[in-house]
């Protein structure tokens, strides 16, 4: 069984965000009953064969009153709604969030708009390609890219799902719903992450375009004998076995500097092909991935056999190869329990069980008054880097207590202040005896363990999984890696240039040209995400069961989610999405275009262009098409400002919007009120100016917790709470606990 099996959701989501928010829920078992409008899905494209997976399927004409009371019939008996309208569409039609909890009290209503209802551009038509524009996913130093990946959408179903996840945990606790809001425009801002980071009397974070070409050692980007690319990770894992077996050892001994050390990796990489340097590299044990298409990757032998991606027979497309489920539980395994329904397909069924489904329990029956969703949850967060802290952190935001345990022998932790903020910090030496001692009483008090070494690793130190389950049974144990727990990449290390290269991201990105990452960390930080969803339903499970489990997640799953609009292959399939560092859209009505002082981007359907005739400066667009109407927009829209275009686009009924960098987010007014920017001072570092947490839950709302405190800092408190308070002294001295000295980098 899914552990959200007997879990109801009505899925009213178009597009992609609330679809795939509700094909999350399906996938670990809930009963999700799809809506659609008459004429089926209002976006018909094949990636419907992935988010409506596992649902039942009814049409309603919510303008007609009897299909608007079988609506409310339906959310009646609900334990979870999903929409992604933009704001006051559903109190329109009657089915507002007032409303409907007014009518089920235990009702989770969640709305996932591009702008949240109180952004005062709730009524913007929030196309990707405009929220991304207002989420800095376009901005560039000279000129905005348009990446084809819909990293809004995808985030705030990340988000959605989890939050669905954790306020059904605190529902489990005092019987009561609550609602919740996922902004897209929100979501960008949690993948953001370190980029939007300030140290104010710091240097500024490095941008996307730095982070892309600065220099990893002997690696990078790399193109091979057979003109086919590789991402290797020359600063990392084993970086000097791999040195070794090259014969390259000599050039670091001997102190090249970088720009011979780089002409010669270029001319090494070129003497075997990418599939060989990836085989090899996989050999020693180090990071590298050949730069993939994503259509390569669905015919990859480890994607298969790890079920990353697998097969499904779509009644639309016939046999389809898609993404894979990408949280994974032991005890509850999820499953793709159905494809896709035609529209209207379970009608009959659904109509006939409105009567007979029972009533919900009455509201508010439960055993405590619920604060926070993990209020009371203890974890233990062993991770480094983004993917691991980042669950731990968004467990912390949600009210957990969470332990961030680092390792005595880095000189650094990196992304400290980003990654651990709302933790409490210690520096444990877990290969020593007394260090591996204290871990073992920490546990007895935890809830949850979270770690993100590659498979192996955390076995062979005495802490995986087993070993912790024999101490604490019940425990929820979380293993986040590259490539997952099952198949044969699974010992494989990989970051997040790894995942990219891998699975298509960077071959999208950049083209015709040298591979290009994404602009954000987005499979780090999804990752992390889909990491806390996997233990929230883990928590939820044991709720009801008193049982605990192994959780796990992988970046290769977070890039097919992140993908997922065309990650489908299939008899006829054309892989034609917009592509490249040249890239500005996916077509004339949707894409950057340059006023006179900037960038925006414009959207809106063909079925606009009569509204488009009477803009002023538009008379004629629908006389032209496909080249033709670029240039015509191109040469119209150079003529005045981006912020004139948008007020007259908006007021016709398009989307538009300047494209606004990282920088102008975190500085933005609207965005320091709401939590989403949040400056304050951080103990050895001055004022800092970070991301908040994105979700909104109306009854337990997220906190971005305490400020970041140094490395180690809460040694003390942490060993008196277990009584070893007194032996503090001596740990510091044998160096099995750190205070100081590690630096947060």
């Amino acid at each position: 069984m899914g552990v959200l099996e007997g879990v109801r959701v009505i899925d009213f989501g178009q597009y992609i965000a609330g679809p795939l928010t509700a094909m999350f829920l399906a996938d670990q078992g809930a009963d999700v009953v799809r809506v659609d409008p008459p004429g089926g899905p209002a976006w018909d494209v094949p990636a419907n064969a992935t988010w409506n997976r596992g649902k039942r399927s009814i049409l309603l004409d919510l303008k007609d009153p009897g299909d608007v009371a079988t609506a409310r019939s339906l959310i009646a008996t609900a334990d979870v709604l999903i929409e992604n309208f933009r704001p006051g569409v559903m109190d329109r039609l009657g089915l507002g969030a007032e409303a409907m909890m007014a009518a089920n009290p235990r009702l989770l209503y969640c709305s996932l708009p591009g702008f949240a209802s109180d952004d005062p551009r709730a009524a913007v038509p929030a196309w990707e390609g405009v929220v991304a524009a207002a989420g800095g996913i376009h901005a560039r130093r000279e000129r905005p890219i348009f990446t084809a990946v819909p990293i809004s959408s995808t985030y705030a179903a990340f988000l959605g799902a989890t939050s669905i996840a954790m306020a059904l945990s605190a529902r489990g606790r005092d019987g009561l719903g609550q609602r919740i809001e996922m902004p897209l425009y929100d979501a960008n801002f949690t993948a953001m992450g370190y980029q939007g980071q300030r140290i104010h009397n710091g240097p500024p974070p490095p941008d996307a375009d730095a982070r892309n070409n600065r220099a990893m050692g002997v690696g990078g980007q790399l193109q091979c004998k057979d003109g086919r690319w590789v991402m290797y990770m020359g600063g990392n894992l084993n970086a000097r076995d791999f040195l070794e077996a090259t014969g390259a050892a000599k050039w670091v001994d001997e102190g090249l500097p970088p720009e011979e050390l780089r002409k010669r990796t270029e001319e090494l990489f070129l003497t075997r092909t990418a599939q060989e340097w990836e085989t090899f590299s996989a050999e020693i044990g180090t990071e590298c991935a050949v730069c993939r298409t994503s259509a390569e990757w669905l015919q990859d032998p480890g994607a298969l056999d790890s079920s990353i991606v697998l097969d499904v027979h779509d009644p639309q497309l016939g046999k389809v190869r898609e993404a894979g489920i990408g949280v994974r539980l032991a005890m509850t395994p999820g499953a793709i329990r159905s494809t896709r329904h035609l529209p209207d397909a379970d009608r009959a069924q659904i109509l006939s069980e409105i009567a007979s489904w029972p009533e919900p329990p009455a509201a508010g029956q439960g055993d405590a008054e619920v604060k926070a969703a993990l209020d009371g949850v203890k974890v233990l967060d062993l991770c480094i880097v983004l993917a691991g802290p980042t669950c731990g952190r968004t467990l912390a935001e949600f009210g957990a207590d969470v332990i961030k345990i680092d390792s005595p022998t880095r000189a650094a932790v990196a992304f400290h202040n980003d990654i651990n903020r709302a933790k409490r910090s210690i520096i444990l030496d877990l290969k020593s005896e007394e260090g591996l001692g204290i871990f073992w009483r920490l546990v007895e008090d935890a809830d949850v363990v979270v770690q993100n070494f590659r498979k192996g690793v955390a076995d062979r130190l005495g802490i995986g999984y087993e070993a912790v389950k024999a101490r604490k049974p019940d425990i929820v144990y979380a293993s986040l890696n590259a490539y997952g727990q099952v198949g044969s990449y699974s010992g494989r290390p990989g970051h997040e240039q790894i995942a990219q290269a891998a699975t298509g991201m960077q071959e999208r990105f950049g083209g015709s040209g040298r591979p290009t990452l994404q602009p954000y960390a987005v499979n780090d930080y999804g990752t992390g995400i889909m990491g806390a969803y996997g233990v929230a339903l883990a928590l939820f499970h044991r709720q009801r069961t008193g049982q605990g489990q192994h959780v796990s997640s992988s970046l290769a799953d977070t890039a097919c989610a992140l993908q997922s609009m065309y990650l489908q292959d299939y008899a006829g399939k054309r892989w034609n999405e917009p592509r490249g560092q040249d890239a500005l859209g996916s077509g004339p009505l949707n894409r950057l275009y340059c006023g006179n002082d900037g960038w925006f981007f414009f959207a809106a359907p063909r079925s606009l262009l009569p509204a488009l005739e009477r803009v002023p400066g538009l008379q004629g667009i629908s006389n032209a098409e496909g080249k033709a109407l670029e240039a015509f927009l191109e040469d119209r829209f150079a003529g005045e400002s981006a912020d004139e275009w948008s007020k007259r686009l908006l007021a016709a009924g398009a989307g538009a919007h300047r494209v606004t960098s990282p920088g102008q987010m975190m500085t933005d007014p609207w965005a320091r009120e709401h939590g989403l920017s949040v400056t304050r001072e951080l103990d050895g570092v001055g004022m800092m100016t970070h991301c908040g947490p994105s979700p909104r839950l109306s009854r337990t709302p997220v906190r971005p917790g305490r400020p970041t405190p140094p490395p180690g800092a809460d040694a003390a408190s942490i060993l008196e709470e277990i009584g070893r308070g007194g032996d503090l002294q001596r740990l510091v001295k044998d160096r099995i606990v750190v205070t100081e000295g590690i630096l947060a980098r």
